[in-house]
C-alpha cells in the first residue's frame, strides 16, 4: 500500500507498507510487515512480525482472535532537508538514538454478522516515557461492526455499518462511523465514513478472484480544507492459493 497526504505542502507525510500473512493451521497464523514513513524531517522505518490466534467458540461462527506483534522501529531526522543549523544539539541527540523493540497487541471476537475489535500499537510507547517521541502517532483503536444480507441470503450483496473510537498522541480522541458495501458476489466495494476532524473517507475496491485492489480519498480536516487536499491511499493485495 502507498498513502500521500497534503500533495501541495512540502514535506507531506508519505508511506509505504508491504505486508504478508501465512495461515500455518486453523487456529494460528503468522505474518510480516514493512512500514516506512516520512513526514516533514522525521523518516521511519518498521519492521514487525505478528503471532495469531483464533479460538473457536461453542458456536462454529463465533470466534476469538489474540494478536502479538514483536520488531524493531527506527526513526530519524533528515539533517540534509533542515533550513537552519543542522548541528543542532537537539537533531544530533535524536539520531543519536537506537533502534529499539516495540510491539502491538490486538484481540477480537467476531461471527457471522457482529464483529468487535481492540488494539493497543506501540506498546513501547505506552509502557515507557520517551522524551523523544513524536506526535500523531496512535495510541488505541476500539472499533464495532454489523453486517447484513441484501436479499437472497447475502447473493445479492452485504452492507457492514461500522463505528470506530480511536487515540492519537497529541490530538483529541476521534470518532468514526460509516459503512462498507459489497456487491456482485464480493467483487465491488464501497466504503464510505464520516470523522470527528470533520473529514469524510470514500473508497472504491475490485476483487478478482486473487487479486484485490482499492483506492480510499480522505478528505481534508476543516481546519487545513483551505490551504491543501487530502489523503489518497492506494491497496494492492494478491492472495496466492496452494493447489
Amino acid at each position: 500500500a502507498v498513502r500521500q497526504q497534503w500533495s501541495t505542502v512540502q514535506g507531506a507525510p508519505s508511506a509505504q507498507a508491504l505486508t504478508g500473512d501465512f495461515q500455518v493451521n486453523n487456529k494460528v497464523g503468522l505474518g510480516l510487515n514493512l512500514y516506512n514513513e516520512s513526514a516533514g524531517l522525521i523518516k521511519g522505518t518498521r519492521v514487525m512480525g505478528t503471532y495469531a490466534y483464533h479460538l473457536p467458540l461453542n458456536n462454529e461462527d463465533e470466534s476469538l482472535h489474540f494478536g502479538v506483534s514483536l520488531g524493531f522501529m527506527n526513526q530519524r531526522i533528515n539533517t540534509e532537508d533542515i533550513i537552519g543549523d543542522p548541528n543542532d544539539p537537539s537533531v544530533a541527540r535524536f539520531n543519536e538514538r537506537d533502534t529499539y523493540i516495540d510491539g502491538d497487541f490486538g484481540a477480537a471476537y467476531t461471527s457471522n454478522r457482529l464483529s468487535v475489535e481492540a488494539a493497543m500499537p506501540n506498546l513501547k510507547s505506552f509502557f515507557a516515557t520517551d522524551q523523544n517521541n513524536i506526535i500523531d502517532r496512535s495510541t488505541f483503536y476500539t472499533a464495532a461492526s454489523y453486517k447484513w444480507d441484501l436479499g437472497e441470503g447475502g447473493k445479492t450483496g452485504t452492507i457492514e455499518p461500522k463505528v470506530a473510537y480511536r487515540g492519537v498522541k497529541g490530538y483529541d480522541n476521534l470518532l468514526d462511523a460509516g459503512a462498507n458495501l459489497i456487491l456482485l458476489n464480493n467483487q465491488l466495494m464501497f466504503t464510505g465514513m464520516y470523522h470527528s476532524s470533520k473529514s469524510a473517507t470514500f473508497g472504491l475496491g475490485f476483487n478478482f478472484h486473487t487479486l484485490f485492489i482499492q483506492g480510499t480519498y480522505t478528505t481534508e480536516t476543516a481546519a487545513l480544507r483551505g490551504y491543501t487536499n487530502g489523503d489518497f491511499e492506494l491497496g494492492l493485495k494478491y492472495r496466492y492459493i496452494k493447489k
